[in-house]
Formats: structure tokens, C-alpha cells, sequence
């Protein structure tokens, strides 16, 4: 299989993500949400009623109203806190991205969660409100100072961590599931935070707020992701590629491995005979089947007829001590044989 056949689909193929559609609920939803964050951002600016209502909230001090649920939501304000939450839903999205052989719902979290700490972390240095439990004058809004709680870092980031499930759902009843439990999720750790204290009720709206805009502008940020998973992917094939090991040519063994041995006959398996050429009358050479020349046939020779490959002679080596028969004088045994041959 190529490298672009395992590419997911780009933005031509998916037109619907390359030009989202708005929606009748999309825009109604996208609105009211809008409203509401600009109405609290103003109403906290101008020391409305909503500063009023902040006050006697802190000052009726929820947590000491109903202290035995003290100990439970310590606990349960964890699902609002970006480290624990990320790892828990990067890791089920992750599972995900490999059984569907795709980096969107990698993607998708991580684009909301840059969205999110651009958008609440830049609000929330430019106002610099201070907290319930470092406030300064009673009925003021507390703006304008060295804090950093408004909007609600908790409150946002359990909208937009949980919500992503929903958003990354594939059917309508999934989608109906997880939406109900992120508004569970968002809805507890936003009223934990005002229960034990650390932000005004009027955080806690605009943290609802800004983590539901934050959802809403995924849509639009879908043509980027697409890109972004198309540029990864390739890049992650071409590093593979390189690392790959070289081909080995057929026609070479391969270092490490044994050679291969012949293989020996059956029993019951004749043996192969080799082709001979026929040489034909009057011509010097012949060719083999697989056209390899063969050299010409010679005759064979009597043994009467082959050249001597010894010298003409005795074979035993020289000796010092023995002398020729032609030249040898006769011995005592020779003349004593001769004289009785003679004799007799």
C-alpha cells in the first residue's frame, strides 16, 4: 500500500469539514453564549448587581454550612484541573486514534486546549480580579489587581476536556450521552469551586461561557486539523522510510545467514540427466540447449598408441655400490662356475 493511500482524507474529500455549516442551533447557541459572556464581563466592569450577589455568596460561606461534603469535593474538584483530566481523556483519545487509524481526536483535544489557555489564560492576566479569599474591600469587584481567577481556569477546562468527548462522537445518542455527562461535569466543578471558596459565582458563569465558545469554534479550526494530520503522517512515513534498512540484491547471500546446502536425492527419485549437444559431421563445435558452446568431441585412443609417460629404463634409483652387467668383472662365485662348468 502507498503512503498517500493510508493518508486520511483531505480537505477535498471532506468538504463538510472545509466549509462548516452554521446551523440554525449552531448560531442561536453561539449568541446566546456571546451574550452572556459580554453581559458578565460588563456586569462585573460596573459593579453591577452580579458583584452583589458574588459577595453574599462568599460571605454565607457555603463550605461551613454543610462541612461534611468538605472532604467529597477536594476530591471531585480534580476533574476540573487540566493535568489529570488531559492525561485520563488524551488516553482514551488515543485508543481511539488507533482504532480508527486516524490523528483527529488527538488533534481535536489539543487544538481546543491551545484555543482554551490562549483565550481564559489572556482574560485572565489582563483583568487580574482577585479571589474571595484575598479580597481587599467589601461589595468591590476586585479588578484590576494581581489575580488570575476570572474567568474559572477549573470551570472552562471541565467544559472543554469532557465536552471534546461529545463533540468527538459519531453517533447522535453517544453524542446526547456524553454532552449530558460533560454539563455534569462542568456544572459540579464550577458550583465546587464557589462551595469551597476560590471564585466568585460570577467566574464560574464566564468559565461556562468561554469554555462553550471554545467548542463552538472547533468547526472552523477543522480544515487546520486536516492539514495538520496529513503533514504528521508524512513526515512519520518518510522518518520510517529512513530508518528502514536497505534492500539486500537476490542475487547475493545475505550476511548472517547460512548458505544454502544442496539438496540430496530420494530413494524413489531418479537421477537427473544432463543434456548433451550433438555435434554434427563437419562442424567444429555444437551448442548446448541453453546456448553455451560446447568444444568439439575427440577421438579416442588404444593404449598401444598413447605416448609414454615413464623413460625408457630400470626404475630402481642409482646405488653407489652397484655396477653395470656389461661392464662388471667376474667374481670369485663367477670363476669358479666357469671353471667347473669347463671342468666338467
Amino acid at each position: 500500500m502507498r503512503t498517500e493511500d493510508r493518508l486520511p482524507a483531505t480537505e477535498e474529500r471532506r468538504p463538510d469539514l472545509a466549509r462548516p455549516r452554521m446551523t440554525r442551533t449552531r448560531f442561536w447557541l453561539l449568541g446566546t453564549t456571546l451574550a452572556v459572556y459580554a453581559a458578565t464581563v460588563i456586569g462585573v466592569l460596573t459593579t453591577s448587581w452580579l458583584v452583589k450577589l458574588d459577595w453574599q455568596v462568599m460571605l454565607f460561606r457555603p463550605y461551613k454550612q454543610w462541612p461534611e461534603f468538605h472532604t467529597f469535593l477536594d476530591y471531585f474538584v480534580v476533574m476540573g484541573q487540566r493535568g489529570p483530566t488531559a492525561v485520563a481523556v488524551a488516553a482514551w483519545l488515543g485508543w481511539c486514534c488507533h482504532r480508527q487509524r486516524t490523528l483527529r481526536p488527538l488533534l481535536a483535544l489539543g487544538t481546543s486546549l491551545l484555543l482554551l489557555n490562549a483565550t481564559v489564560g489572556a482574560v485572565k492576566i489582563g483583568f487580574g480580579r482577585l479571589g474571595p479569599h484575598y479580597a481587599t474591600t467589601v461589595g468591590s469587584n476586585e479588578m484590576w489587581g494581581t489575580g488570575d481567577i476570572f474567568p474559572s481556569g477549573h470551570t472552562a477546562n471541565a467544559v472543554v476536556t469532557w465536552g471534546i468527548l461529545a463533540y468527538l462522537a459519531t453517533t447522535p445518542v453517544a453524542r446526547r450521552v456524553a454532552s449530558l455527562i460533560a454539563a455534569g461535569f462542568a456544572f459540579g466543578v464550577g458550583m465546587t469551586t464557589v462551595y469551597l471558596g476560590t471564585h466568585w459565582l460570577s467566574d464560574v458563569v464566564l468559565g461556562w461561557a468561554a469554555g462553550v465558545l471554545v467548542l463552538l469554534a472547533l468547526p472552523w479550526l477543522e480544515p487546520a486539523m486536516a492539514r495538520a494530520e496529513v503533514l504528521l503522517l508524512t513526515l512519520w512515513h518518510r522518518l520510517r522510510a529512513r530508518r528502514a534498512p536497505a534492500p539486500v540484491p537476490s542475487g547475493r547471500p545475505v550476511a548472517g545467514t547460512p548458505l544454502a546446502t544442496p539438496r540430496t536425492a530420494r530413494d524413489d527419485e531418479l537421477p537427473a540427466r544432463e543434456t548433451v549437444a550433438v555435434v554434427r559431421p563437419g562442424t567444429a563445435t555444437g551448442r548446448s540447449p541453453d546456448g553455451r558452446p560446447l568444444h568439439p568431441v575427440r577421438q579416442h585412443t588404444v593404449r598401444s598408441e598413447r605416448t609414454p609417460v615413464t623413460p625408457v629404463g630400470s626404475r630402481r634409483p642409482p646405488h653407489a655400490d652397484r655396477v653395470p652387467r656389461a661392464t662388471a668383472p667376474f667374481g670369485p662365485s663367477g670363476a669358479s662356475r666357469g671353471r667347473t662348468a669347463t671342468g666338467g
